[in-house]
């Protein structure tokens, strides 16, 4: 009989056991393999394509800026009223987390569109990222003053506490980069496809990036020395929105989820903002026809309306809470007119219009900026406005615009007439209507008086005063501790709503 010692026992079972192992792991590997193979859904790919990624970015910074139209940026100009849950327009503000959560959510998709816009040579692809990324961190920017900006579009994925920069430097690369997208457009290079905003016309895309350059100047005029050379520079240069076919607005569809934002919402909620007392007392004081396009008149009567106006910061019986519901064509209320009935559009989301343009060409001419006549300009931005929202001028007594104008008492006369029938045509465009009764404000040396539209909200709470900023967003204190408290610091030291941002200053 064949002996073994231990050594060789062991020997043999040590290489055994190797074997089984290996054995163990190739079988553990083929089957993980074939089970990733299996758990692959072959319509849900690894990787989105940029023309699924960039209407997904137009639809959600277009929605987040509806959304904060309706809450923020209409009340705290005073186009509407809150008549519930007044603080806004009362200027008692709290943070308002889902514009800065919103906002930078979007740039995400952008910067992958970005991306892969530059490694495959699309140049016209680029710009149209680099301009909505430009929009989206400007709208941050007028909103909060420092934010995070370099870091947060090009720092490393895992940078999760990005430095705040200063709203200066964010304006400087705000306009450069602005203008580099004009020269990206400008070169014919590339296609936009998933294009829901300008159906990928890249001469579209150019003229918005150079109007969107007109009013960042126009926001930075007190600090920037030259601002108005550099108005002048791209107004005199053309490429500029020219009509209506240029503005930058989404169409929603009919059905969910791409149906305009406040349609979804319950009549009670939608309930809580109406037309405020200022808007009525203009529009209905020169019988504008746009006020039935802004509110639903409360008799629902079309051929014989009649409308109401709520005071901003109604929070007593002394401040009228009584104001006709915002337009048919916001909304769409049971057993009530509909756009349909009325032939006319439901509303889109407004990034920037022509109107808008001309009456910051009207300013600029005014100012001096820009040698054009600024009565042409002013009437153009008006006459814009009008056919924007599809006016019916017979109801108020008009027989056309050219009647409206000679005879309503809207025939310009001082730059005020500029302001004013700018803030009307900025309705529901984002947050634009407060920023810039924020830059009448401070250039009135904070005086209402010298803003003929508007006077401080009813039973206002911050002295009369408006506020100069939003506030940071609680999570920032925590999760960006550090670099959040440096740029409260620069505040003087307060995350408050009256502090002093670079534009005000």
């Amino acid at each position: 009989m064949l002996k073994t010692n231990s050594n060789t026992k062991t020997n043999c079972k040590m290489k055994l056991t190797k074997y089984i192992l290996l054995l163990v792991i190739f079988f553990v590997a083929s089957s993980c393999e074939e089970f990733e193979e299996m758990n692959k859904n072959p319509n849900e790919p690894t990787s989105v394509s940029a023309d699924v990624l960039l209407p997904s970015a137009i639809r959600q910074s277009m929605n987040t800026m509806v959304t904060e139209s309706f809450l923020l940026g209409n009340n705290a100009a005073q186009l509407t009223s809150k008549t519930l849950r007044t603080e806004v327009d009362a200027y008692n503000w709290n943070a308002f987390p889902t514009v800065w959560e919103g906002m930078y959510e979007s740039l995400t998709d952008i910067m992958v569109v970005q991306n892969v816009a530059v490694e495959s040579g699309n140049e016209s692809l680029e710009g149209v990222a680099i301009v909505l990324k430009s929009w989206i961190l400007s709208t941050l920017t007028n909103a909060y003053g420092d934010i995070p900006y370099f870091e947060a579009i090009n720092g490393d994925e895992n940078n999760f506490t990005p430095v705040y920069d200063s709203q200066e430097e964010i304006y400087l690369n705000l306009l450069s980069e602005l203008g580099r997208a004009d020269g990206l457009l400008a070169s014919g290079n590339g296609t936009i496809n998933g294009d829901i905003l300008l159906g990928g016309d890249a001469a579209k895309w150019r003229k918005l990036s150079n109007s969107l350059r007109l009013r960042l100047l126009m926001y930075a005029s007190n600090q920037l020395s030259d601002a108005p050379t550099q108005f002048a520079q791209i107004a005199n240069a053309g490429n500029l929105m020219t009509s209506n076919d240029d503005n930058a607005v989404l169409d929603y569809l009919n059905s969910f989820p791409n149906q305009f934002p406040l349609i979804p919402i319950k009549t009670g909620d939608f309930d809580a903002v109406a037309l405020s007392e200022s808007s009525f007392n203009l529009l209905s004081g020169n019988n504008d026809p746009r006020l039935i396009r802004f509110a639903r008149p409360d008799n629902d009567n079309y051929n014989n309306p009649t409308f109401s106006g709520a005071a901003n910061g109604s929070n007593s019986a002394s401040c009228s809470k009584a104001g006709s519901r915002l337009g048919a064509r916001y909304y769409n209320y049971p057993n009530q007119t509909t756009v349909g009935s009325l032939g006319i559009s439901t509303a889109n989301g407004i990034l920037m219009t022509y109107a808008e343009v001309e009456f910051l060409l009207a300013e600029a001419s005014a100012k001096g900026w820009i040698t054009d006549d600024v009565e042409t300009h002013y009437q153009s931005g008006i006459e814009a406005s009008m056919d924007y929202y599809e006016v019916d001028y017979g109801v108020f007594g008009w027989n056309d615009f050219d009647d409206f104008y000679s005879n309503s008492g809207t025939a310009y006369s001082a730059v005020t007439d500029i302001w004013e029938q700018k803030w009307l045509s900025l309705f529901f465009t984002g947050l634009d209507p407060y920023f810039e009764v924020r830059r009448w404000y401070v250039e009135s040396g904070m005086d209402w008086n010298a803003i003929p539209f508007l006077a401080p909200p009813c039973e206002n709470l911050n002295n009369d005063n408006l506020p100069m900023k939003f506030l940071y967003p609680g999570e920032e204190q925590s999760l960006n501790a550090e670099n959040y408290q440096a740029a409260v610091q620069r505040l003087g030291g307060s995350n408050d709503f009256n502090a002093s941002i670079w534009l005000v200053e």
